[in-house]
């Protein structure tokens, strides 16, 4: 067990709330990539999609402007004031929670269409990477997608936690098929460089 304190603790939501309340944000974006953007407007039909990590929900607020069934996680409390605020009255879901142990409404394991990755995998550090993979395929519906910015560096520290290239095959090709891998090129300063959009289509059947 660690002996840092619990806001020194990234895997805590202590952790997330001190630098919400403090305003300390430097993965905010304060608004959509475009390759989110491109995505969503050359997709077919609106899917289902889940945002683990949401934080200030910009990517949320702008698929359920767009008519996307969106529901918004995070496990701080503070990161859920914070895209309550930034959200307002919409249409979507806003829910605190433990991505590692949600369970979507209705009690189904396989009820998204899509699941959206920006900045979550990055933040969890690297001993809750394992079981990233199989929830993301227990989450998603068959022929559901995994989509977003993998963050890429060797940096030993963090957050933001970087993976190898490799590593990420890893964690992800046991329960996924890569369908893109692109440059990014409006990351915002603490990313930049160092991530790529990718799209992972989520392999038939409950694997093990």
């Amino acid at each position: 067990m660690s002996d840092k304190p619990d806001h020194q603790r990234p895997e805590h939501p202590d952790f997330w709330d001190k630098r919400f309340d403090e305003g300390t944000t430097p993965w905010n974006a304060g608004g959509v990539p475009a390759a989110l953007a491109h995505f969503a407007k050359t997709a077919s039909g609106q899917p289902r999609t889940l945002i683990p990590g949401c934080g200030h929900a910009w990517e949320a607020a702008w698929l359920a402007a767009r008519g996307w069934d969106v529901t918004a996680l995070d496990f701080s409390a503070a990161a859920v004031e914070a895209a309550r605020q930034q959200l307002g009255e919409w249409p979507g879901r806003l829910v605190q929670g433990d991505f590692f142990e949600f369970s979507p409404p209705g009690g189904s394991n396989a009820a998204y269409e899509l699941i959206y990755e920006r900045a979550f995998l990055c933040a969890l550090p690297r001993k809750l990477w394992q079981d990233y993979g199989r929830r993301m395929h227990e989450l998603l519906a068959p022929g559901g997608r995994l989509i977003g910015f993998f963050f890429f560096s060797d940096e030993p520290k963090g957050p933001p936690f970087g993976i190898t290239p490799a590593e990420l095959d890893r964690l992800l090709s046991p329960w996924f098929e890569r369908e893109e891998d692109q440059a990014v090129g409006d990351s915002i300063p603490v990313f930049a460089g160092k991530e790529r959009w990718q799209v992972w289509r989520r392999k038939p059947g409950n694997l093990s």
